[in-house]
């Protein structure tokens, strides 16, 4: 796939604060990224690369069109990598709404490393500034039995595997293994969302680690598990019986979600018109990444996975 996505995906990372005020505008950058990943790392560049890209244009036409006029590389990988992480330092130790700032900061990294540096000193600092905007945001605003405040005090034990989980193999091992776990996905953002950030949240640490910066991966470990806690909680909910339910958007009763006819790797996959839903604001292309990455990571892979994740990224 051509690079110049990997480009457009950091400038709209980088002018997302700048333009919006928000964080939110960042997720097509991340998408369009993370699309180019999916297909470089799952050798699927001949198979689906035109359709993903093709799919890619529009989710950033339809959403903040930008210009490739005039793009400069003088910041090198040294001085991005120092100065992103000097942001993510401010909030690598707690959950701010189920892990953005770590997924945005290494989908960043991971883009500068492979165009081997990129941007101004301005664009860095768009960049910096969309990570350090996460400092003393809540957790999360959607969750099935807990309170974003109760999810912020919520304590992580021995039981909840922190000990164990010493490199990206097993903390993919972890998440996918939980994944398989769900009876029910429910579609909701407290649900099928949710679960696929775990997904997200998690790749994101393995990417930190994998270019290097191993303090990182560890310091992020304690809030994903307060997110996977959260989500273990919702195992034994049943349908038709009461939940707590914390949410500006989701509403009681929680539908199962309906599994996608075709996963990621398949080419019809990419033939479907995800216009209509926004490309789910760049899931279908996050979420894509982040599982296949993960099965990649792992000695032995359950149908169980994939079963599930079908009904984490249908549309």
């Amino acid at each position: 796939m051509d690079k110049n996505i990997l480009e457009d995906g950091l400038t709209i990372i980088s002018q997302c604060k700048s333009k919006t005020g928000g964080i939110w505008q960042a997720h097509i950058g991340a998408a369009a990224i993370a699309g180019y990943f999916f297909v470089r790392d799952n050798d699927l560049i001949k198979k689906l690369g035109p359709n993903v890209y093709k799919q890619s244009m529009a989710m950033i036409e339809e959403n903040c069109p930008i210009s490739r006029n005039q793009r400069y590389s003088g910041c090198n990988i040294e001085n991005s990598s120092d100065a992103i992480l000097g942001s993510l330092d401010k909030t690598i130790d707690h959950l701010h709404w189920v892990g953005h700032n770590v997924i945005y900061s290494a989908i960043s990294l991971l883009a500068i490393h492979e165009l081997n540096g990129w941007g101004t000193d301005d664009d860095l600092s768009g960049i910096c500034d969309l990570i350090l905007s996460f400092e003393k945001t809540i957790p999360g605003r959607s969750w099935i039995g807990f309170s974003a405040s109760e999810v912020k005090r919520l304590a992580i034990n021995e039981e909840d595997y922190l000990d164990k989980i010493e490199n990206p193999s097993q903390l993919s091992y972890l998440v996918l293994e939980q994944l398989s776990e769900f009876p029910i996905i429910y579609r909701a953002e407290s649900h099928h969302d949710l679960i696929g950030h775990m997904i997200t949240f998690s790749h994101a640490l393995n990417i930190l680690h994998d270019l290097g910066h191993v303090s990182f991966f560890k310091r992020g470990l304690p809030p994903l598990l307060k997110l996977i806690k959260v989500l273990r909680s919702s195992l034994h909910a049943t349908p038709g019986e009461p939940i707590k339910l914390i949410s500006p958007v989701d509403h009681l009763p929680l539908q199962k979600a309906e599994p996608s006819e075709f996963l990621p790797a398949a080419y019809n996959f990419w033939t479907k018109d995800y216009s209509r839903s926004n490309w789910d604001f760049g899931h279908i292309f996050k979420f894509s990444f982040s599982f296949y990455d993960h099965l990649r990571r792992v000695e032995r892979v359950s149908d169980a996975y994939f079963e599930n994740f079908r009904y984490v990224i249908s549309q």
